[in-house]
């Protein structure tokens, strides 16, 4: 999708901040807070059924380019759904991860921006702006410590 509103770059830059140096575990748990603080933005005025076919839109886009991604899913309350690529994220290469994890925010913000017509823009990055690598230290329910 062309990105004509910079969602990319501003994926990239918090990326940056947040995400530096981070062990792939907490990248992915990174990178489930970050998806769901975008996906409750949007909920009230899109609804659950239109956020869902979205974000599986996504997330098929991007299992095509980033295979690793795969078995990812979402549920209805915009929770990833990360469990099999938990189980093997000691194989996953870190670098491959966090493209991945750029195109699917950066995908994901720029369609729902597309569908606004960029009214979410400023919420949308205010949202992930909040989300910081503090938060993803302590792993989800059923997630090994690292």
């Amino acid at each position: 999708m062309l990105d004509k509103h910079g969602h990319a770059a501003f994926v990239d830059a918090w990326l940056e901040r947040s995400a530096a140096n981070l062990p792939p575990e907490r990248l992915l748990a990174l990178f489930e807070q970050a998806f769901v603080a975008l996906w409750r933005r949007p909920h009230t005025m899109l609804g659950e059924v239109t956020l869902g076919a979205v974000a599986e839109r996504v997330l098929y886009n991007a299992a095509e380019k980033y295979p690793v991604l795969s078995s990812l899913s979402v549920a209805p309350t915009g929770e990833v759904q990360c469990a099999e690529l938990r189980e093997r994220i000691s194989a996953v290469e870190p670098a491959q991860l966090l493209a991945a994890v750029r195109f699917v925010l950066g995908e994901f913000m720029s369609v729902l921006g597309n569908l606004t017509a960029e009214i979410l823009t400023q919420e949308l990055r205010s949202e992930l702006s909040k989300i910081s690598s503090a938060a993803a230290t302590k792993p989800k329910k059923g997630a090994p410590a690292s």
